[in-house]
């Protein structure tokens, strides 16, 4: 049983990379900022940095 939940749970996180990384998404953040940085940028790692978190997560917390 661990094994499905673990492999649903990892399917579940390449369809939330999916989403995030879509096009209609990625255009919504692209424009300047006060920073000088593109928001482009800061939504890449911030999004790519979510996803990684969740799936240390996941990993660690996986039903024994």
């Amino acid at each position: 049983m661990q094994k499905k939940s673990l492999s649903s749970r990892m399917i579940a996180i390449v369809l939330l990379c999916g989403l995030l990384f879509s096009p209609p998404i990625i255009f919504l953040f692209d424009t300047p900022s006060n920073l000088g940085l593109s928001r482009l940028t800061i939504w890449i790692f911030a999004a790519w940095l979510g996803i990684i978190t969740i799936a240390a997560y996941f990993l660690e917390t996986s039903d024994e």
